[in-house]
């Protein structure tokens, strides 16, 4: 007699087989909003196989491989060489190897690069987060490194390529490569200013000898490093090769990679220069942290595309299990309360992606305005958009109850990446600190900030009264350290709402400005005033697969 008992019903098809970018309202509308139309079909073909890409039952394949099979580092070798090499799972090159042949490491040069590498950054991490970090790195790379031109000629066309080549050779010799970077020690953290790395020259101009402990070296198998060191004349960046011209190995020695929460798939390590490792400057003595503050300023921004993109895969994995899951006899997607919550995710989701869209499009406007723009926004959107990805992915994770809760439904390893980019490149503080110093050093950054968010005054009167309480915050100084994260909240909020009511469909600005500026939401996702229309924010949302 057959068995009956395990007949499989009322459970969601997998998500898979669907196009990631154009299944995105919010991202397609912002490409279209910021591309120029001369090459818009061309950058739209190039997502949308991206996207495709992303959503096919391979690359998730790739992504889980990836995090089972993390990276192991190989010390020595089996003859007691030293080689200090990390040894990875052919899923985490598959991947990495498609990035970088989708050009994720190249924006700089390439007309509207910023906004199609944001978007298309946004589309393949959603596929694995973990190969972001090397991506992330080596396009921010180039900016500093255009501190010494020299160097920027040799490296910068390695970086932006879209060859990947892994194996550690000297870069003369490769088409391609990737850039890590080791900045933060066990006593400073976030204080890079406190660092004790020594450098010393050498006969050669520019050449330096490093002596030192990197508490946090992000990538350890890239074939070079922004390092921070002490210089004779004062705190200095400078490049250090993995590999040395004449092909012997630079002394760079891995300590042990770290056992992380999430981003399992990629390495991070503690790693050791011993008098004898090699190095390049980049920019001038004691200029270190004005040659990379643009670099800096670019991974923040990578932090807010990545957490975005948790945020919308977390989103569309929610969605799309509430429209096959029945319970009480209808839809969840049909049910008010569960509306209600996937609506608010929504909401968030939308909104970290416009935002992101729009600093991208700032980079590549590059006017004072832009620049000016920028150095207040970047933080502040890396501040609130970050710390949003946690709660939200928590939420969108209890949406699948607990089918959410196994690792097979890709929902703990969403949940367990999310507060990554929240720590990456200064965690919340930082952020806010870095906001009061630019409001305190660079009235031009403020200027810029309010001419942005001034376009759209007058078209929703909530959105006005939270410019109002925003100004009122500005000008009351006293004490404005400790209350700096309700600030850069407000600040981020604000701009976030005037973007929704400027480009965003009516349903969308009227329910963001109704809960995050007009105070009417609780505290937890799902408190949303019922009579809005949730029904069009959540379809707005839903990915569309085949089935």
């Amino acid at each position: 007699m057959a068995a009956t008992t395990h007949t499989v019903t009322n459970q969601p098809p997998p998500l898979v087989g669907y196009d990631v970018f154009t299944s995105d309202r919010a991202l397609t509308e912002g490409v279209t909003r910021y591309v120029a139309d001369t090459h818009l079909d061309a950058v739209r073909a190039e997502l949308v196989r991206l996207g495709l890409a992303a959503g096919s039952a391979h690359a998730q394949r790739w992504g889980e491989q990836a995090n089972a099979h993390p990276p192991v580092l190989r010390t020595h070798d089996r003859f007691g060489h030293r080689i200090d090499e990390v040894e990875f799972h052919p899923a985490w090159h598959r991947l990495l190897g498609h990035a970088v042949t989708a050009g994720l490491t190249g924006a700089w040069s390439r007309p509207d690069g910023h906004v199609r590498r944001t978007a298309g950054f946004l589309v393949w991490t959603q596929a694995e987060a973990g190969h972001g970090c090397p991506l992330s790195m080596t396009h921010a790379a180039v900016p500093a490194l255009r501190h010494e031109p020299e160097l920027a000629a040799e490296w910068e066309p390695r970086l932006t390529s879209r060859v990947y080549e892994h194996e550690l050779r000297p870069v003369s010799g490769k088409a391609g490569a990737l850039v890590g970077m080791a900045m933060t020690e066990k006593q400073g953290g976030s204080d890079v200013r406190a660092n004790t790395t020594r450098a010393e020259p050498l006969s050669a101009p520019g050449e330096y000898a490093l002596t030192g402990h990197k508490w946090f070296c992000s990538a350890p198998m890239s074939d070079a490093f922004l390092v921070l060191a002490q210089a004779p004349g004062g705190l200095t960046c400078f490049l250090l090769p993995r590999v040395l011209p004449d092909g012997t190995h630079n002394a760079f020695r891995i300590q042990r990679l770290k056992d992380k929460l999430g981003n399992r798939s990629n390495a991070s390590a503690e790693v050791e220069f011993d008098g004898r490792t090699w190095a390049r400057r980049v920019g001038e003595e004691g200029r270190g942290i004005a040659t990379i503050i643009d670099m800096v300023a670019a991974t923040r921004l990578d932090c807010v595309t990545a957490s975005a993109a948790v945020m919308r895969q977390a989103v569309a994995q929610a969605v799309h299990h509430a429209a096959y899951r029945q319970a009480f006899g209808r839809r969840l997607i049909d049910q008010p309360l569960m509306r209600n919550v996937l609506a608010d995710l929504a909401l968030e989701s939308e909104a970290a992606t416009t935002l992101a869209l729009r600093l991208a499009a700032a980079y590549d406007g590059d006017t004072a305005q832009d620049r000016h723009f920028l150095r207040l926004a970047v933080p502040a959107a890396k501040y609130w958009v970050t710390k949003r990805c946690t709660p939200l992915v928590a939420e969108a994770l209890e949406c699948l109850g607990g089918n959410g809760y196994v690792e097979e439904s890709g929902m703990p390893r969403l949940l367990r990446e999310a507060p990554l980019n929240s720590i990456w490149e200064g965690a919340g503080n930082i952020q806010a600190l870095d906001v009061l110093r630019a409001l305190r050093r660079e009235p031009e950054a403020l200027n810029a900030l309010l001419t942005e968010i001034g376009t759209a005054r007058g078209a929703d009167h909530r959105l006005d009264r939270a410019i109002k309480g925003m100004l009122t915050e500005l000008a009351d100084l006293e004490g404005i350290e400790g209350r700096a994260r309700r600030l850069v909240e407000r600040m981020a909020l604000v701009l976030q709402g005037s973007l929704l009511v400027r480009y965003a469909p009516p349903e969308v600005a009227d329910a963001f400005c109704a809960s995050r500026l007009g105070g009417d939401a609780g505290a937890a996702f799902g408190t949303l005033p019922s009579t809005l229309d949730l029904a069009a924010v959540v379809d707005r949302a839903r990915p569309l697969s085949g089935h």
